[in-house]
């Protein structure tokens, strides 16, 4: 995984444009989830992984078969950045008949890891 992309809007394009393939995409969401793979025991430390994730998903989970895993990965997108693929790089979505689960997952990663990118500033006067 030393290999991956620079998180930067050239990848997330690439990820929507289906120029990056699927294994990347999940790298790269495990990546940044805290997921690091140790090569010289051959299994995965999840020991920076927050725990809503690790308790659920010990191993990173493929998010391009998983609807579950994908759902969390959503859920987990703040509501301010939801619409933040449409608003920041003007991403119009899939026309219909065009797309599948498998790239509205894909699209799902790339919202993730934008929102990851351009956190929400927290409001301290709503605190």
């Amino acid at each position: 995984m030393s290999n991956l992309p620079p998180l930067n809007t050239d990848t997330i394009w690439a990820i929507l444009n289906e120029t990056i393939d699927d294994a990347t995409v999940n790298q790269l969401v495990w990546h940044y989830l805290g997921y690091r793979f140790n090569s010289s025991t051959g299994e995965w430390d999840n020991s920076e992984v927050a725990p809503e994730w690790r308790d659920e998903y010990p191993q990173p989970p493929d998010f391009i078969d998983s609807r579950p895993a994908t759902v969390k990965l959503t859920r987990s997108i703040p509501k301010e950045n939801k619409q933040i693929l449409k608003e920041k790089l003007g991403f119009k979505g899939y026309k219909i008949g065009e797309f599948g689960p498998r790239q509205t997952r894909r699209a799902t990663a790339a919202n993730w890891l934008y929102s990851y990118m351009n956190p929400v500033s927290s409001n301290l006067e709503s605190v």
